[in-house]
């Protein structure tokens, strides 16, 4: 069985399309930062395993059964807990996926990853998507096609939640996206603050941290290190657009925040006011003069081997080749553009950034694994684990389960 593929909306193209001269289009100074609230950490709990009952309910998130899959194979190092957030006054359910290595997971440092505009709510995240578990947590090398990986040594944290939030602390309340909650959205009070402090002394973490995210979260990871600067050690960021208030971008961000039912006024108040352009990346790059290991990456819109009839993402599905190659080559192209004006103001401000811009490649989940192999080096040097990436960086980016624990080999290894 195949992953479902990113689905883009159709009405989106045209904006998409657009987008790519107004990155370059020029733009106001960004105001001051809101004052910051005092936090308090959030509470966290780890979630019991799941009951056979809840494994058959079809209704049991499929990422939490894909947890008890790997825990029924001795993957005893992923796990779900749930972080109460003060300032949202609600439970957010947050994936652990410590090293599968015991002796690496006390005094670990901790790689937040954030999913796309689902938030991990729906299948698109990073559980169901790619090898995160076997390649990022490591493996003995038992799957049959899948090397050996001794993961990158560090705690991974998911939240499985914020679909359509851009990961912001919203300025209105919008209740259909808030989980039961009367309060707004605060996700980067959350991810800034409340969350850190909790799950970390939680996992026992030794205080260095990094942040990558995708698509609408890869937006989000560069205004969370430009707004707390020296918090992170490392940022990812893949196939996202800087720019948020110029040109067609708000139109964009509108596509993505209309699946929700609300806009960017109720997110940042409007197009072009104070906290939209503090939200805005590319008008504040200079923030990020004194941050180090950043990777960002980008396709060309072009085709690639993950979108081919025959590869491991899309197999015989002549639908969803086509889906991807032309919905999500234009919205990859639109990025695309979008990060070449980020590099080139990174580089006029002389900001170091790893750039990798793959000469073919659309808007999907092939090659955001892909860049889980590419973002290894940098990430690792930034959390100090410094462990060297397995010899073959590209594997197999397809099957049910990544990396697929359908096909381990044998029986669960023994414990140890």
């Amino acid at each position: 069985m195949k992953r479902p593929l990113i689905r883009i909306g159709a009405t989106g193209l045209a904006i998409a399309a657009s987008i790519a001269p107004a990155a370059a289009a020029p733009a106001a100074f960004a105001e001051p930062a809101p004052a910051a609230a005092a936090s308090t950490p959030a509470k966290i709990t780890r979630v019991p395993a799941l009951t056979e009952k809840q494994k058959a309910d079809d209704s049991t998130a499929k990422w939490r059964k894909i947890i008890a899959e790997y825990n029924s194979h001795d993957y005893d190092n992923v796990f779900e807990t749930t972080a109460y957030s003060p300032s949202m006054d609600r439970n957010i359910p947050v994936v652990v996926i410590q090293p599968y290595d015991k002796a690496k997971r006390k005094n670990a440092p901790t790689l937040y990853m954030l999913n796309g505009a689902d938030g991990g709510e729906g299948a698109a995240n990073w559980l169901a998507q790619s090898d995160v578990v076997t390649y990022y947590g490591g493996n003995r090398g038992n799957f049959k096609n899948v090397d050996k990986s001794p993961g990158i040594g560090a705690n991974i944290v998911i939240p499985m939640a914020g679909k359509y939030s851009y990961y912001t602390d919203w300025q209105k309340s919008v209740p259909q996206l808030q989980g039961g909650s009367k309060k707004p959205q605060k996700w980067e009070t959350f991810l800034t603050k409340e969350l850190p402090q909790g799950i970390e002394p939680f996992l026992g973490a030794n205080g260095k941290r990094g942040i990558a995210g995708l698509s609408m979260a890869a937006t989000s990871v560069l205004n969370l290190a430009q707004h707390n600067p020296g918090f992170y050690d490392t940022v990812g960021s893949f196939s996202g657009c800087a720019a948020t208030t110029t040109g067609a971008a708000p139109d964009l961000i509108n596509i993505t925040l209309n699946r929700g039912g609300t806009s960017i006024n109720d997110m940042w108040g409007g197009r072009n006011t104070a906290l939209a352009r503090y939200n805005d990346p590319q008008l504040n790059v200079a923030k990020l003069k004194n941050q180090k290991n950043m990777y960002i990456s980008n396709g060309s819109g072009i085709a690639g081997p993950h979108d081919l009839l025959g590869s491991e993402r899309v197999g015989k599905n002549s639908s969803a080749s086509a889906t991807v190659i032309v919905e999500g080559g234009v919205i990859e192209a639109a990025t695309n553009w979008c990060t070449h004006e980020f590099r080139a103001r990174t580089r006029a401000l002389g900001i170091p950034v790893t750039y990798n811009f793959r000469p073919t490649g659309t808007h999907q989940w092939g090659y955001w694994q892909d860049d889980m192999r590419d973002f290894w080096p940098v990430a690792t040097k930034g959390l100090g684990t410094k462990v060297a990436r397995p010899a073959e960086p590209h594997q197999s980016a397809g099957g049910d389960l990544a990396g697929s624990i359908a096909q381990i080999t044998g029986s669960a290894p023994a414990r140890r």
